[in-house]
Parts: C-alpha cells; structure tokens; sequence
C-alpha cells in the first residue's frame, strides 16, 4: 500500500504539469531517439539505442510514480490552516536559542520538500518537531548534529 502524499495546492499543480510534460513531449522525444537509433542497424552493439531504452524506462518509472502519488493525495487548503499551531503547510519563523540566528521555512509534505527554497518536510527532524508547537515556545529538535532549540516566533499561511 502507497504512503498518502500531502501536497500544497503549488505542489500539486507542479507535479501534473510534469506528469504532463512527461506524457507529451518527453515520451515522444524518447519514441523518436530510439526510432533513430533502430535507423543505425545492428541494436547489438548500438549505445544509442541502449542509452534510449535505459531513458524511456526511466521515463516510465517516473510517469508510474506520479500517478501512483495522484491517486492517494492529501491537498493541504491554506485558507483552513491555524495561525495559531504549526501544521503542515504553514510558513514558520524560529530564532536559534543558542546563535541567535533567525529562519523561516514553510512545512511541506516530503516530496515538496526542498530545503534551499525554505521548504522543509514534516517528515524532517525539524519539521516533526515544530508539528503542534505554538509562537513563543521553545522546540528542541534533535539531528544528527545534537539537539537544537527553536523558539518560535511567528506562524503564518
């Protein structure tokens, strides 16, 4: 049985245009490398048409993936979510209690997650741990660098 995935409504959008994408343009591309390919002869000793199946089965792979992640999806709805507790979905700004340092992240589903961009998964040491806290307490969270204490100073959608 297939983990739920939770999505942003952003996060949802992204994934049908590339499943989109996939199933128009890139699979016609790879059709069209491997016909080429097959146009060069002896298949038993042609990298290109290797290169193009290996393409096409990841291609595939990808495809099977995304639909299979569509069918048991969870949309987080913005309008319904708290400012008043962290859930999945809401942007947080926390103060490192020891460097003083202050963050913002927003608590994404895992396959939104993209830390660069300030996105963090739920599924994270950090993210589990901001889950259900409130502005103005301490979370300690512990990672693979030792326990780090946020203070949480704002929740938003």
């Amino acid at each position: 049985m297939n983990k739920q995935t939770i999505l942003t409504s952003e996060g949802l959008k992204k994934l049908e245009n590339e499943l989109e994408e996939l199933k128009t343009k890139t699979r016609k591309d790879v059709a069209s490398k491997i016909k080429t390919a097959i146009s060069f002869g002896d298949l038993s000793e042609n990298s290109e048409y290797d290169e193009a199946k290996n393409e096409q089965a990841i291609v595939e792979a990808r495809i099977a993936q995304i639909e299979a992640m569509l069918k048991d999806v969870k949309i987080v709805d913005s309008n319904e979510l708290s400012n008043d507790i962290i859930e999945i979905g809401n942007k947080v700004k926390l103060k490192d209690v020891e460097y003083g340092d202050v963050l913002e992240y927003r608590i994404v589903g895992s396959m939104e997650a993209n830390p660069i961009d300030g996105k963090i998964s739920d599924e994270s040491p950090v993210g589990k741990s901001l889950l259900g806290h409130k502005v103005g307490e301490i979370v300690e969270t512990e990672t693979p660098s030792g326990i780090i204490k946020y203070k949480v100073l704002s929740i938003s959608r």
